[in-house]
């Protein structure tokens, strides 16, 4: 009897991370470049009371055996790297990667981070930045008084002074892929780092080797369904508080035992 409350309480553990998943989807559903994530469960040990196919009797054996699962538990929560819809800004400096790939960028420790948040922006020195002044890489610096700026699908950053009938090459934006992007490890502000089960980044111009094409004047959205998300919430609902009733009944049937006369 003991046994059936631990291995809902297991449930319910399992639940409740499922709907923390979901909560951080539903939080961010307006974050730029925002992937999805999914919890995945898998169930914990079984105590065997008879092994399958151990014997019976004469040339006879148990053709299922007697297993009892303890329970389950998060094994782990994967990333979905689905490309979001694009959002029109007209701004010079916002990019969408229009495939895989992600931006390089240098964090204030020396780092290299990824992102697939393409909000640039220059700082004092003409440098693009992200939002939180870490420096994309290869670093570029926008020239003072340039009347447009023009970044090609490949990733080359060309400025005009408005005197220049032919835009100025400054600089080469590069794309960094991994082998396996759902083992980057996310560590906030819309950014990466890699991890023994990402493998190493391969850094190349936009559109090389399966890299997506760069768009300017556009952002990728969250790739969060509101929808599916919200199904999801009630199935874990419905699961947590179907695990809490195994909880009551298995009380119910231990007063009945503490009952006994």
């Amino acid at each position: 009897m003991i046994r059936s409350l631990n291995t809902a309480a297991t449930g319910m553990a399992a639940q409740q991370n499922n709907m923390d998943v979901i909560a951080n989807n539903i939080a961010n559903v307006s974050t730029t470049g925002f992937k999805k994530a999914r919890a995945e469960f898998e169930d914990l040990l079984y105590q065997t009371q008879k092994e399958p196919g151990s014997a019976t009797g004469m040339n006879a054996y148990s053709p299922n055996g007697v297993q009892i699962g303890l329970g389950v538990k998060t094994g782990a929560v994967q990333k979905d790297f689905e490309i979001g819809n694009g959002i029109i800004t007209k701004n010079p400096l916002d990019l969408q990667i229009e495939g895989s790939g992600f931006f390089q960028v240098l964090t204030p420790d020396g780092e290299i981070a990824y992102t697939r948040d393409g909000t640039f922006k220059k700082d004092p020195a003409g440098k693009i930045v992200d939002k939180n002044g870490n420096t994309l890489q290869p670093q570029i610096t926008i020239p003072p008084n340039i009347a447009s700026i023009e970044i090609s699908q490949a990733g080359e950053v060309r400025v005009n002074s408005g005197n220049e009938v032919t835009p100025q090459q400054i600089g080469q934006i590069e794309l960094a892929n991994f082998v396996n992007p759902a083992g980057l490890k996310a560590v906030g502000k819309n950014l990466f780092l890699p991890s023994p089960s990402s493998g190493q980044a391969i850094s190349q111009r936009p559109g090389l080797n399966g890299t997506g094409y760069l768009a300017q004047g556009q952002l990728e959205s969250s790739n969060v369904n509101i929808v599916d998300e919200m199904v999801n919430m009630i199935t874990a609902q419905r699961a947590y508080e179907t695990n809490s009733k195994v909880i009551q009944a298995a009380d119910q049937m231990l007063q009945n035992v503490n009952n006994l006369k």
